[in-house]
């Protein structure tokens, strides 16, 4: 390359304030040809999974960490061969020097942050590169919890790792086997290489039960089940030790907490030491609001239009939170002030194979009932390709968390941090029920409220609940009270 020289890609602040980001999967090689703005690789960071695209043309001179390996925000993970002109200098380093030269002690950097690719802030910090896993004996060491929700199932994922660069350019790599990113996650957590795997998905997609079936092939020899009871597939969700264990293989496995599930676990620790937690249930007849939701599915606003009962519920709430205003607060430790908000952001608690994140709506309060469904559609489709944006898990007022999905009757839901009130649904079921003086089978559900004490005391806490029960009882109050 005539007056070519080389340039670093640092890793960027992709959210708000983030240090750190995990490299999911590279997509270009030492020696490819790359344009400006083409994506060069995937990394996931404590909110969500981001693609990086590249700032500048040039060729790949080098990728400076394997995938799996957790970088600091700005430090150098590609270094790129341009011809000419130089980059943008917030996104660049000064060219690599030799290998065999000795290092060069840095200058002292100035203490304001730099403005990067994506979002603001450069930390200059030292990178972690964690232990990689070694492959079990056996498929099930690398099986996932059974954990599956109706936003559930799907995630974005790196495919099997790649070798650290070697200094001369590789020969071209081999055709990529063909599979959509959640597949691609389900076969690392098993430990299936899809290079070996036969699609049977349309023009040569490999599916996930195309993974399963290789683990079953690869675990039939070593452990048979019993021919009059076939095994259960594994269903997806990292981070987790495997489901169905079994007790001939290693006695322990180490999972690293990393990603969304360590900024939960974060999160959660600190909401419950730092809000004082109260929670308390009802449990309502939702017959009628079950009727209303099989009746709006037929009505042609709705048509093409995500419509269940948590539509309805969330809509209750809303109408709640309009009569208590109060509910929809945080507080500010700093200020020693209760920040009441006049807009409701709606959380919607979602369990994906990253783990526990909470996207919300924004500006809820202020939507119809066709829109409302559309917001919910588009959170639930976003959240199964794995894309939900960390501006989208930012600024919620409030939360709903839906247990009943896995057949749990109630729970005690911690807050979502900032926030002063979470409602979990139940499952809802059929249970006998006093009905106009006879006992008959009704639809039944049980809602839990949980919320800051600080700032929300039990009449506050009670007439909310209450309000989103008697809703849902009657769903006509949403015409009354709206």
């Amino acid at each position: 390359m005539t007056n070519a020289s080389v340039r670093e890609f640092k890793m960027p602040d992709v959210g708000e304030g983030l240090t750190e980001a995990e490299i999911l999967k590279w997509y270009v090689q030492p020696g490819d040809t790359v344009t400006d703005g083409q994506v060069v690789c995937e990394v996931e960071t404590a909110k969500a999974a981001v693609e990086l695209p590249i700032p500048y043309d040039g060729v790949v001179r080098s990728l400076h960490f394997p995938e799996g390996t957790t970088v600091d925000v700005g430090t150098s993970i590609i270094a790129v061969e341009v011809a000419g002109g130089a980059a943008p200098a917030q996104q660049e380093a000064p060219a690599v020097p030799a290998p065999a030269a000795e290092p060069e002690k840095p200058a002292e950097q100035p203490a304001a942050r730099q403005p990067v690719l994506v979002g603001y802030g450069v930390a200059t910090s030292s990178t972690r590169r964690r232990p990689r896993k070694q492959a079990p004996d056996t498929a099930a060491g690398q099986a996932a919890s059974a954990v599956q929700s109706e936003l559930n199932g799907h995630g974005a994922a790196p495919a099997a790792p790649v070798t650290p660069p070697a200094p001369a350019v590789p020969a071209a790599p081999a055709q990529r086997p063909l599979a959509k990113p959640p597949v691609r996650k389900l076969a690392k957590d098993l430990g299936v290489d899809l290079a070996t795997v036969t699609p049977t998905g349309p023009d040569g997609v490999i599916t996930r039960e195309d993974v399963h079936a290789a683990v079953a092939a690869a675990q039939a020899p070593q452990q048979a089940a019993p021919a009059d009871r076939p095994a259960a597939p594994a269903v997806s969700a990292p981070d987790r030790p495997a489901a169905p264990v079994s007790y001939d293989s290693a006695r322990e496995t180490r999972v690293p907490v990393k990603g969304v599930r360590k900024a939960t676990a974060a999160a959660m620790v600190g909401s419950a030491f730092t809000a004082p937690h109260v929670t308390e249930f009802v449990t309502v007849d939702v017959t009628r609001t079950m009727k209303l939701v099989e009746e709006l599915k037929q009505d042609k606003e709705f048509a093409g239009l995500r419509v269940n009962p948590l539509l309805l519920i969330a809509k209750a709430l809303l109408v709640a939170i309009r009569r208590n205003p109060d509910i929809n607060a945080s507080w500010d430790e700093a200020a020693q002030e209760i920040v009441v908000k006049h807009y409701v952001n709606l959380g919607i608690a979602a369990a994906t194979p990253r783990g526990l994140i909470v996207p919300n709506i924004k500006d809820a309060h202020a939507k119809t009932l066709p829109e409302l469904a559309a917001s919910l559609g588009e959170l639930v489709s976003t959240a199964r390709e794995g894309k939900t944006s960390p501006s989208a898990m930012q600024g919620g007022t409030v939360t709903i968390t839906n247990v009943g999905v896995f057949g749990v009757d109630t729970g005690t839901p911690l807050l979502n941090p900032g926030e002063s009130a979470i409602l979990a649904v139940g499952a809802i079921k059929p249970q006998p029920w006093v009905h106009k003086g006879k006992v008959k089978p009704r639809q039944v559900t049980t809602l839990a409220l949980s919320f800051d004490h600080r700032l929300v005391d039990g009449e506050l806490g009670s007439k909310v609940l209450a309000d989103v029960a008697a809703v849902l009882e009657q769903p006509k109050r949403l015409i009354t009270w709206a």
